[in-house]
């Protein structure tokens, strides 16, 4: 978690505004709440990840929480998208922070009538076959029967987290991809059918009053996920320890063999370990992307000098590129 006390409040005028990914109960709304104080903030809910970063560009929000990645799933390519930023709608935000939350799914409903045979033995999912001599066998069992449920809303990042459940007890349920996971909670309390279920937080459930069909859920016990904290422009403080990273992204020419590899090149020249690379579609030219590259070290507090060198070399071998933050590491922390 990023200590509270590092976020400051640059204007003692007015109660600065969090904007999160909503609805209330969602896991980003938990992981701004681990870095803002109440009593000095006030929180915003956003329909979706673009709103927030509408909300931190137009200066509407101080600060912006969004999710990043997660430790099971992968990087969350909404964010990804927009921190691609195509048409430049999003010049001014920047990376201030980070936060990691471990997260723990249930699938949330209306329950059924509790059954001893439910289980992935009995339904065939881990059975094994010749193509699947050793299947995977889910982590948890559902506390009820799920023979009513006929579809399941959630985030695409916590149907990934989730899939050696989904595919024991729920497999060939139709799945429905929606904006957050307490927003699927808020559905299937609207939903009057009672067919419907949530993969969603136990939060959601007590603020939703819905019934815990299923809890511990996800795939793997560490399950985590990391957020960013946005805000607009440079900010000088974002950086107070040793332990710092950075993010840009570049495009280079891919016809030049070994251009990806050059870039690489000036990190390793300069000592900086690099600890995560991605990537997106340019939607200029086919098959040709945005490298997004994360390394451990600040350009706002270089006191090596090293990581403002290697962003000097890129220059030499890359089309464009963009610094998009550097803060304190919280991994561990």
């Amino acid at each position: 978690m990023v200590p509270r006390s590092k976020l400051s409040n640059s204007d003692d005028t007015r109660t600065p505004i969090v904007s999160f990914l909503g609805p209330v109960s969602s896991y980003t709304h938990q992981a701004a709440l681990g870095c803002f104080e109440a009593d000095r903030y006030d929180y915003k809910a956003e329909i979706t990840i673009p709103d927030v970063f509408e909300a931190v560009q137009s200066g509407g929000s101080e600060f912006g929480v969004v999710p990043f990645e997660n430790s099971t799933n992968g990087a969350v390519v909404f964010t990804l998208e927009l921190f691609a930023d195509r048409h430049h709608r999003y010049p001014d935000i920047t990376v201030c922070g980070e936060a990691y939350l471990d997260v723990s799914h249930c699938l949330l409903g209306k329950k059924g009538v509790k059954s001893s045979t439910d289980s992935p033995v009995m339904s065939g999912a881990c059975t094994p076959t010749m193509s699947s001599p050793d299947p995977l066998k889910p982590r948890t069992s559902p506390l009820y029967s799920l023979d009513h449920v006929k579809r399941i809303l959630s985030h695409p990042q916590a149907f990934g987290q989730c899939e050696t459940f989904l595919g024991a007890y729920l497999k060939g349920v139709e799945r429905i991809d929606v904006s957050s996971t307490s927003r699927a909670a808020e559905m299937v309390k609207e939903d009057t059918t009672g067919t419907s279920a949530a993969i969603a937080s136990k939060l959601a459930a007590n603020i939703h009053d819905l019934d815990t069909l299923a809890q511990g859920i996800e795939d793997r016990e560490d399950n985590t996920t990391r957020f960013f904290i946005l805000r607009k422009r440079t900010n000088g403080s974002a950086c107070k320890t040793s332990k710092t990273k950075t993010l840009i992204t570049f495009t280079v020419d891919h016809r030049t063999p070994g251009a990806l590899a050059s870039v690489l090149q000036c990190f390793q020249a300069n000592c900086l370990n690099l600890t995560s690379i991605n990537s997106r579609p340019t939607r200029v030219v086919p098959f040709q992307y945005i490298f997004f590259v994360e390394f451990e070290g600040s350009k706002l507090n270089d006191q090596s000098g090293r990581v403002n060198k290697a962003l000097s070399a890129l220059g030499e071998y890359v089309q464009d590129w963009r610094w998009i933050g550097s803060w304190d590491d919280r991994l561990g922390g």
